[in-house]
Order: C-alpha cells, then structure tokens, then sequence
C-alpha cells in the first residue's frame, strides 16, 4: 500500500527511526481501523521485492516494520531475506490471524476480537499490544497475555477516538496491574506518518 520513513510511534520501540513498509490487504475487519484503504488489495499497485528494499535501504535507519492491513496474509519469507541481506532489523505488526512466515527480530503481536488470532504467533511475540476500545478488552486483553512468553512485554494502548473515556481506566488498571504498560499513538501527537 505504501511505505514511508518516520519514527515508530507506538510500542517498545516508540521514538526509534523505522522504514514502514505497510503491505494492503486484511480480512480482519477492526471497526475503528485507521487504515481502512489498506483492507482491498487489488486498489494498490504490486512492487517488487527489490524495488522495496531498494528504497528503505536510502534511509540511514536499519529498522524495518512490517505492518498493514495483516502483513501475514502473505508469505514473508522473500521480503525479511531481502531485508537481512541489507543488515535490516526486521519488525512485524500482526493481528497474528494468519501463520507467522519470514525471519523477525521482534513481533509485535495485536489480538483483535474480530477474528480469532493464532496461538502459535501469540506465543512467538516479543510484545503484545491491545487496543482498547472499551472495559471488556481488559478481559480480552489478559486472556492473551496467558498466552505469550513470560519475557514478552505487554501493552495496552487506547484506541485514538476513545482515549479521552479510556485512558484514566487504563491508568488505573495498570496502577492495579503493573505486569502492562500503556502505549499511545505518539506519531499521531507529533502529526507524522
């Protein structure tokens, strides 16, 4: 869909330069999706594996964050190989509704409800990030972090429109349970891609 430099705005990873490369397509359906131009595939041009690496490699960074749409709709395997030949670290964003494919230095694992997401990519995150949108994702969002490795580093993040309502829950909630942090969406306070 498309691909940009800027600095990674959310996560573990927040305020570190990063080549996006934001793959279209996704199945998942989330209702307060922000990238919803991405869901139809067919509405973006193909580009060349080459051709991709070929432009993050212009950038001084040597972080690559996968993201979509669901990049794993798609076998990753090629794209990481290609990156790794370049010295890339390699990041995935994942919903995890799909096999995990390609070589990763981190995988930022982002359950939804709308479709059920893989344990086997739950238990391979290095971080797991859960949009809350209302009280029950604090439910939803232990349930996965049953699931995820005992070094992984959990996440709650508010969704844009609803921080204003779920923020002071999620304070609270991670005063109670310190295991989570919060994460906010800082690229979008610093009006960056």
């Amino acid at each position: 869909m498309e691909a940009f430099y800027t600095l990674q705005g959310e996560g573990f990873f927040q305020g570190s330069a990063a080549y996006f490369i934001r793959l279209a397509g996704c199945d998942v359906g989330c209702v307060w999706c922000d990238v919803k131009d991405s869901w139809d595939a067919k509405k973006h041009p193909e580009i060349s594996l080459e051709n991709i690496v070929k432009e993050a490699s212009k950038f001084p960074s040597r972080l690559a964050v996968i993201t979509g749409g669901e990049p794993l709709m798609y076998d990753l395997n090629d794209l990481t190989a290609y990156l790794k030949e370049k010295k890339f670290r390699t990041h995935i964003e994942t919903s995890g509704a799909y096999p995990l494919t390609g070589t990763w230095d981190w995988i930022c694992f982002s359950p939804k409800k709308f479709k059920k997401p893989l344990l086997e990519v739950a238990q391979k995150a290095n971080e797991l990030k859960v949009v809350v949108f209302n009280s029950s994702d604090f439910k939803f969002a232990e349930e996965w972090a049953n699931e995820v490795p005992q070094d992984c580093t959990l996440f709650l993040q508010p969704e844009w429109d609803k921080s204003e309502k779920m923020l002071p829950l999620m304070i609270e909630y991670v005063k109670e349970n310190p295991k989570w942090r919060i994460t906010l969406q800082t690229h979008k306070f610093l009006n960056i891609p």
